[in-house]
């Protein structure tokens, strides 16, 4: 009872936090120099068009009530229309976001799955050869821009030994639509269509692999300093004086309380890859969300990008409630703060 309460707050809190988003946005939209009018139409556009867009996005009214129609419009699930599609922007992002999510998905969960075994083998044989490898891959991963991993592994596995697709989500001529939930490999499995499944799977791969590296560093690194920090705690010193093989002492005892720090980074970097997917998706000419915000603004598309930007925030929100809940159920500690 105690934690759901905290959990309330919390909830509470992303409300508020998502309020000020809109606020923040609003006033970056309506304080750029110039009229958005004419920004978006270009210098080429008559005064009949520009005054015609004024009127469609509602700039002649008073800034309180442009203000109360967003916020409105946002309540509704109304993002406006793009300029740049003449569609719904809701429908533009529906169109393109589970794209992105099933990117993000499948690279969070390799970052995960590769990240955590290398931070556990790296504090295990800490300061011997697995260490310094898994350092190396880290920092590496790290320090080497996404885009230029990205057209290395197109450019090798693509063009050199054309063992892996290069662009899109499936081949050119396979009729298939994601109409259930949007993502290819559940809605592959669903409709029981194995051939695409392994397609979708191999048009992941290059994508994921470039956007997943850094944050499988930053997970390893993590998840080393939290290992060897929790070994350090008596009770892992009683279990070894008492005799306790070291494997149980890793798996059983240090694992669970050391990965705290990385699920928090997880949640973290889960959320910030829904942005900054744009770069691998453009690359590879993925058709995500993050994509279709470049274009956006690059075509000055003040509703789409508003759209892109607030939708982020909201999973942004929704993510990082779920790493709390994940968070009081790995750590009692979490659950004790929230009695307070």
């Amino acid at each position: 009872m105690e934690f759901a309460s905290f959990l309330l707050k919390r909830a509470l809190w992303s409300l508020l936090v998502l309020f000020g988003l809109s606020i923040i946005i609003f006033a970056i939209a309506r304080g750029i120099p110039g009229d958005p009018a004419r920004i978006s139409l270009g210098p080429a556009a008559t005064p009949e068009q520009v005054q015609l867009l004024r009127d469609r996005l509602g700039l002649d009214r008073p800034l309180i009530e442009q203000f109360g129609l967003f916020v409105g419009g946002l309540m509704q699930g109304d993002l406006g229309r793009s300029l740049l599609t003449e569609r719904s922007v809701t429908a533009d992002i529906r169109d393109t976001f589970a794209a992105t999510f099933e990117l993000v998905l499948v690279t969070i969960t390799v970052a995960l799955v590769c990240g955590a075994p290398m931070g556990v083998a790296a504090a295990t044989w800490r300061n011997r050869w697995p260490d310094h490898v898994v350092q190396f891959v880290s920092i590496f991963s790290a320090v080497t821009p996404t885009f230029l991993k990205a057209l290395l592994l197109q450019i090798l596995a693509g063009y050199v030994l054309h063992i892996l697709p290069t662009t899109g989500r499936l081949p050119a001529g396979m009729d298939f639509s994601a109409d259930l939930t949007g993502m290819l490999l559940i809605d592959s499995v669903l409709r029981g269509r194995p051939d695409v499944f392994f397609e979708a799977i191999r048009h992941l791969l290059l994508p994921v692999i470039a956007l997943s590296l850094a944050s499988m560093g930053q997970i390893a690194r993590i998840t080393r300093a939290s290992m060897i920090d929790v070994a350090g705690q008596d009770y892992i010193e009683a279990n070894r004086a008492f005799g306790v093989p070291e494997h149980v002492r890793v798996f059983k005892y240090a694992l669970r309380p050391s990965f705290v720090p990385p699920l928090t980074i997880l949640g973290l970097q889960f959320s910030a890859l829904i942005g900054n997917a744009f770069v691998v998706e453009l690359i590879f000419a993925w058709p995500g969300m993050a994509a279709y915000g470049v274009r956006a603004i690059l075509q000055k598309d003040l509703n789409a990008v508003m759209g892109v930007v607030m939708v982020s925030g909201v999973f942004f929100v929704i993510v990082n409630l779920v790493i709390d809940i994940l968070v009081g159920y790995v750590d009692p500690r979490v659950r004790i703060r929230g009695r307070r």
